[in-house]
């Protein structure tokens, strides 16, 4: 991995309530609801469910002793050594509860989004350097023509948008999973912003990988936090839509019932990359999906609705990967395509390179290649397509043969005559059928 992609700077963790920038009603009504919704007791138990160092976690609690919502309980909690225990008042089980009515979120403290946009610019994508080296090695599966890592590289490296396009079947998004993969350092993801006294959740485990940042003791009454931990750090995200994408999707999530919002799927992808793939199978066409990215790409900033209608402004900043089987000037307006930066055609292989991937193919599933069989498939069948190869292909032709072989119950092999079985099934023969 190259170092310079190694000096994203973690958020420092709080020292105070006055640095929180949060309201501090709110930051007492979450202490409050999580207390009344997981039953704690002690500051250290607060401390770690709030995600706010223990010092910062007693401040809270100390004013909400000063209100009195909470009170010692004068029992020392058998598992907490020499700590105070805690429990709610009367008057603060009724506050959870109004609060609770109010919004259902509670747990980690929210990072003020004015907060977190400094961090989105200390880890931006567009801060980094991918070399040809990191390119190479996180595409070493797929077997390329230099002449795209020139294109690609450059991409990748200025952090905006990439449109793919060319037939399908190509690798494009196999290209699309090694930028990924080449990317290769850590970013901070909170998990919740606020914005004006609103919760929005974006840490998600389905989109984002957590990395260890290595353990804390688990006996120290203060622990030492090396991050503001109402973060989690990890891998750059990468969010990856097909034909089910539509504009809602790229809207703020509200829950009426918990009455919280969730961050759309480009704000969880802040510092990494989105691919759009199969771009035109979507419901909406591809010239209003554009549109609907043109302020976000050219201003690095998206604009978020709250149910209110209240509009706001959040960070973007990530990398948009477009791949589609279409070519560009069928799906697009010249305006829409001159706010995409770079259009890299990925096109099928040579038939040098075809037989590299046929012969890579076959040696990674076990399948020993016969000469007679190639000449065939060269000579036989690919003139019948216009000598057109595709990544996809051989894949597909060995994989039938190995069906072929173990239904035979014969060792794999290849020969012209399974080679023309296996031919039979990757095209579909233009007939009509009568109904």
């Amino acid at each position: 991995m190259n170092m310079q992609n190694m000096t994203v700077i973690a958020p420092p963790p709080p020292k105070g309530l006055a640095e929180m920038q949060l309201p501090l009603v709110m930051m007492r009504d979450i202490l409050l609801k999580t207390i009344f919704r997981k039953t704690l007791h002690t500051v250290t138990e607060l401390s770690s469910a709030i995600c706010l160092p223990a010092s910062v976690t007693q401040e809270l609690v100390d004013m909400a002793r000063d209100q009195k919502l909470l009170e010692a309980t004068g029992t020392l909690n058998a598992n907490s050594g020499t700590e105070m225990g805690y429990q709610l008042t009367d008057a603060g089980k009724a506050r959870a509860q109004d609060a609770l009515a109010q919004s259902e979120y509670f747990g980690a403290m929210p990072v003020p989004l004015d907060v977190y946009s400094e961090q989105v610019k200390r880890q931006s994508i567009r801060n980094i350097m991918v070399t040809r080296q990191q390119l190479t090695a996180a595409m070493g599966h797929l077997i390329l023509p230099d002449s795209l890592l020139d294109h690609l590289g450059p991409a990748v490296s200025a952090g905006r948008s990439i449109l793919m396009y060319g037939p399908p079947g190509n690798g494009k998004s196999s290209i699309s999973n090694g930028i990924r993969d080449a990317l290769g350092d850590r970013v901070y993801v909170p998990r919740a912003i606020e914005y004006a006294g609103q919760v929005i959740t974006v840490y998600d485990p389905i989109v984002h990988t957590a990395v260890e940042t290595g353990e804390e003791d688990p006996n120290a009454l203060r622990k030492h936090r090396r991050f503001d931990e109402r973060y989690v750090c990890c891998e750059r995200p990468t969010v990856v839509t097909g034909g089910e994408l539509s504009l809602s999707m790229l809207d703020l999530v509200y829950n009426p019932t918990a009455r919280t919002y969730q961050a759309p799927l480009q704000l969880k992808s802040t510092g990494g990359i989105f691919i759009v793939d199969d771009l035109g199978r979507q419901a909406e066409s591809p010239q209003a999906l554009v549109n609907r990215w043109i302020v976000p790409l050219e201003e690095s900033r998206d604009i978020l609705a709250l149910q209110s209608g209240e509009k706001f402004e959040v960070p973007f900043d990530t990398l948009v990967i477009f791949s589609t089987n279409f070519h560009p000037n069928e799906i697009f307006d010249q305006a829409a395509l001159r706010r995409i930066f770079f259009k890299i055609k990925i096109d099928g292989p040579d038939q040098e390179n075809f037989l590299k991937i046929f012969a890579m193919v076959a040696r990674k599933k076990g399948m020993p290649l016969d000469e007679a069989a190639l000449v065939h498939l060269l000579k036989n069948k690919y003139p019948m397509i216009g000598n057109i190869y595709a990544n996809y292909q051989p894949v597909y032709l060995i994989d039938q043969m190995i069906s072929i072989c173990e239904f035979e119950g014969i060792p794999y092999q290849m020969s012209p005559e399974l080679i023309d079985r296996a031919w039979a099934n990757m095209f579909v023969r233009d007939e009509v059928i009568v109904k």
